[in-house]
């Protein structure tokens, strides 16, 4: 379909969607309605080209600097790649995954202290667009988004006019709600697409610790891949921050993992928290993809949890290693009043007896990163985004 193009380079459909970009922020209880479904993607959206808004995105950015490039990065296995080619041959192309704590903007703007970021390169007029700009860039077939306030009015319209499915679970008690000119509270989101997957079921989980209900939240979806008929079970989550809560994040993690594994050996739909068209579909030895800013070095409990857990789960960032056993240097660098912090926090965890990786995003280089770290007019967020490209086994 041709699109109507506007003057100053902005498309029909753009600029629909740009109108509610930069409306007001609406008070709280609008953003998280009680009777909104949060999987409810709206209807009658004018279906985007992704080419199209990619340019636009670079448009709005042009005066700003180039961001850094990165690569997709092959990982040198060669069992993997006998597995991929095989998956070529069938002409199945690999699975997508991006997780990314994209910085509240509320936090950005209020509570986090970025002392050698300028206050002008975290303006959501133009920050929103770097955020875009770099998913459609990469255009993940299931994206993980952390620290997401601006869900209804930015995330949700423009990427189900892309063809994506979505929902999303805010913190109880969001930091954002905090601020003044706060945007709602912030949360996690899930997004995969439609073409791609059909949704089996979906579980909202508030995570505990030692029995106590905790801030921190977790969505797991079990989905079905509309190619080939398998099943996976994809999660986002973000865990508690700061250092001295090292055992509240342990006990997260196992509290996240024994839900995991019910979800994932039982029948879609039956955990009492699950909504979803299960329809009595079987999920025994489901796959998993678990995504999010964990808060925690490789050196923490959590991680400990995870790496040996009987779930079977690998890190794919390892891979990135020549020795295929070291995480990245960071995820995160940024630099506040109480000092420069340069810390390895995000992951992507995978089944690996289910799944190969087969192309990892790589890490910026400290030079591309810059003296005055993240945020900054070059990159949105002070988490960098993970993103890698999966095959079943």
């Amino acid at each position: 379909m041709e699109m109507m193009v506007c003057p100053m380079g902005s498309s029909r459909l753009f600029g629909t969607l740009a109108q509610t970009l930069n409306s007001a922020p609406l008070v709280q209880q609008d953003y998280y309605p009680e009777h909104q479904d949060p999987d409810q993607d709206p209807e009658g959206l004018e279906q985007a080209n992704p080419d199209q808004l990619l340019r636009e995105c670079e448009e709005a950015l042009q005066n700003r600097p180039a961001r850094p490039h990165r690569d997709l990065v092959y990982v040198a296995d060669p069992t993997h790649q006998h597995q991929y080619r095989n998956h070529e041959q069938q002409n199945t192309p690999p699975i997508r995954v991006m997780t990314w704590n994209i910085l509240a903007q509320a936090l950005g703007e209020g509570k986090d202290v970025f002392v050698r970021c300028p206050q002008e390169a975290l303006i959501w007029a133009e920050r929103k667009y770097l955020i875009l700009e770099q998913i459609l860039t990469y255009r993940p077939d299931i994206l993980c988004l952390q620290e997401v306030d601006h869900y209804y009015d930015t995330f949700q319209p423009i990427l189900a006019s892309l063809g994506y499915h979505s929902t999303f679970l805010s913190k109880p008690w969001s930091p954002c709600l905090d601020v003044a000119s706060n945007n709602g509270p912030d949360g996690c989101a899930l997004f995969y697409r439609r073409a791609r997957f059909s949704l089996l079921s979906t579980s909202h989980l508030r995570l505990s610790a030692m029995m106590l209900p905790t801030n921190q939240v977790a969505i797991v979806q079990t989905l079905r891949c509309q190619e080939t008929g398998q099943r996976l079970c994809v999660a986002v989550t973000h865990l508690k921050a700061r250092s001295g809560w090292e055992r509240l994040r342990g006990a997260q993690g196992a509290d996240l993992l024994q839900s995991l594994k019910a979800i994932t050996s039982g029948p879609a739909g039956s955990d009492p928290v699950s909504r979803g068209a299960g329809g009595g579909n079987g999920t025994e030895g489901v796959p998993l993809i678990v995504c999010g800013d964990f808060n925690a070095e490789p050196s923490e409990d959590v991680y400990k949890r995870f790496i040996s857990s009987p779930l079977g789960l690998g890190s794919a960032y390892k891979l990135l290693s020549a020795d295929g056993q070291t995480e990245p240097a960071f995820t995160t660098w940024k630099i506040r009043p109480s000092g420069e912090s340069c810390s390895t926090l995000d992951y992507i965890w995978y089944s690996h007896d289910a799944f190969t990786v087969n192309t990892l995003l790589d890490i910026p280089t400290e030079e591309e990163i810059g003296p005055d770290r993240l945020p900054s007019y070059h990159y949105p967020s002070d988490h960098l985004s993970l993103l890698c490209d999966v095959s079943f086994r």
